[in-house]
């Protein structure tokens, strides 16, 4: 079976919440996508705020607070908002990345061994059975390994040891210093570089029914895995997945009877957050994010700015202004693009102006660097 470009898009934003705002709670909207990109407090909120309708940023809050929710170094081997349920299973399978990335070349320029990280663990665990901050933890190691090789084995352990952020206040729940606890429901204590195959195959299926249909390199890139891990994966899962041939020829997999609606089907403007995971979670990002505007929305050090998403793809960036959303259009946009633009915008300042009027002003010196385009202020 084939699928065009514009049915893939519609089935990866129906599949993201992305072509209507769904009446769910928090957690079951976090099960549904996977995983929310955390590295800027806000993005989490900003997220669901385009996915859950009549979303109360409290209710993330509370998730956060009783564990519904969790905050960790995953995917891509950066921060993630995911499922209190899912992250033992997540992190069991990407032992093999964060083992490779985190126990390699830095951390034995700091004269350790990934022996050295085995034996400190159970202890480390214990340690942060309670909230310690990151000073806390440095002046652990410091005590056990000596001032020289501290900082490069917190480097290391802070995301290969199965560690929670802590919610520790702020508008957004998490501020600029964080606190570390351990998992309530840790992985089986890693000791070397193969995950469980189980894990990975729980995640191939996760990946596929949030971002599907996928090809095995869209999985690779999302799990941050090898590609010969995920087509063994794919292979152990034979009957429950099937294939499908993607615009390019490509083999793209994906669950029987998942959403995969008609190319005409609407979607609706969006006003997606910084990292928004629907422009990450594939190695060819082009179903939503137009190669042409890839650089001005991905930036080189990897920062990936606040964008407009018009008809499914993007369009442009927005970014929050005193009296609204300043949005910058790279085309020509029809009048009724703007006016749902701007409905959204005023849904958005209203969050925005409650808890960070002006959230990501810190990455504000991008917008330097764009060029010219149709920038309009969507008022409050």
């Amino acid at each position: 079976m084939e699928i065009s470009a514009r049915e893939l898009n519609r089935a990866t934003l129906a599949r993201q919440l992305l072509l209507r705002r769904e009446p769910i709670t928090v957690g079951d909207a976090v099960r549904r996508v996977v995983a929310l990109q955390a590295q800027h407090p806000a993005s989490p909120y900003v997220a669901l705020w385009n996915r859950i309708a009549g979303f109360d940023p409290a209710e993330l809050d509370a998730a956060f607070a009783d564990g519904t929710v969790v905050k960790a170094t995953l995917m891509r081997i950066t921060l993630h908002a995911v499922h209190g349920a899912d992250h033992k299973g997540f992190r069991e399978a990407m032992q093999e990345t964060l083992y490779a990335s985190r126990l390699g070349h830095r951390f034995a320029a700091a004269g350790l061994t990934p022996e050295d990280a085995h034996r400190l663990l159970p202890e480390l665990l214990r340690f942060t059975g309670r909230p310690r901050t990151a000073a806390e933890l440095q002046g652990w190691l410091e005590e056990r390994l000596g001032a020289e090789k501290k900082a490069g084995a917190w480097w290391g352990l802070k995301a290969y040891a199965p560690l929670l952020h802590v919610p520790t206040g702020g508008p957004w729940s998490f501020g600029a210093r964080a606190s570390f606890v351990t998992a309530p429901t840790p992985p089986a204590l890693p000791a070397g570089r193969t995950g469980v195959p189980e894990a990975l195959q729980d995640l191939v299926l996760r990946h596929l029914a949030a971002f599907g249909p996928a090809s095995v390199a869209d999985v690779a890139r999302f799990a941050t895995v090898r590609r010969a891990s995920v087509r063994r994966a794919l292979d152990a899962l034979d009957g429950a997945v099937e294939e499908l041939t993607g615009p390019d020829g490509t083999a793209l997999f994906d669950l029987p009877g998942a959403p995969r609606p008609a190319a005409d089907t609407p979607a609706p403007p969006r006003l997606l957050g910084m990292w928004d995971s629907v422009l990450l979670a594939h190695a060819d990002r082009g179903r939503v994010l137009p190669p042409a505007l890839r650089p001005l929305v991905i930036r080189v050090n990897g920062d990936v700015l606040p964008t407009l998403l018009v008809d499914g793809r993007v369009v442009g960036v927005w970014r929050p202004a005193e009296a609204g959303v300043e949005a910058t259009a790279f085309e020509d946009l029809p009048g009724e693009a703007w006016t749902a633009l701007a409905a959204e915008a005023r849904s958005l300042s209203a969050l925005l102006t409650a808890r960070e009027p002006r959230a990501y002003a810190y990455y504000g010196h991008w917008w330097a660097k764009l060029p010219a385009g149709d920038v309009r202020l969507l008022p409050a």
